[in-house]
């Protein structure tokens, strides 16, 4: 079993910047996928970022290109989401995900395995 736990959500301003962090626990394994996605009340859970244990496989919803980074520290089984430039249509429920022993950074919510308990980004106009 593995444990996610997020942090680093709260309410910003429009303009503004907040870091997520993804802290995994329980199994070990080396490689992975782990994303972030996100869910706004009334709509269907949204991909944001993804990457893979090395960082050789990245991927970012349009919306956020340019503005998101997911980035991991493999030596604290952590993942950050650092967010610039929000704005009020981030406004969600952000979850972290993770897919063990796999090489390559997955888009799909149905792909991965474990999901943490979400944190809330509210951003102010």
């Amino acid at each position: 079993q593995v444990q996610l736990v997020e942090s680093g959500g709260g309410l910003a301003q429009a303009g503004g910047s907040l870091r997520l962090s993804c802290a995994a626990s329980g199994r070990t394994f080396s490689k992975y996928a782990m994303g972030w996605f996100r869910q706004a009340p009334g709509k269907e859970r949204q991909f944001v970022a993804a990457l893979n244990w090395n960082g050789n496989s990245i991927y970012y919803h349009d919306s956020v290109k340019g503005r998101f980074t997911i980035s991991s520290d493999n030596a604290k089984n952590t993942v950050y989401l650092q967010m610039n430039s929000l704005n009020p249509d981030d406004t969600a429920v952000y979850y972290c995900a993770a897919k063990p022993d796999i090489d390559i950074a997955l888009v799909l919510a149905r792909q991965y395995d474990y999901w943490g308990q979400g944190t809330q980004v509210t951003v102010s106009s």
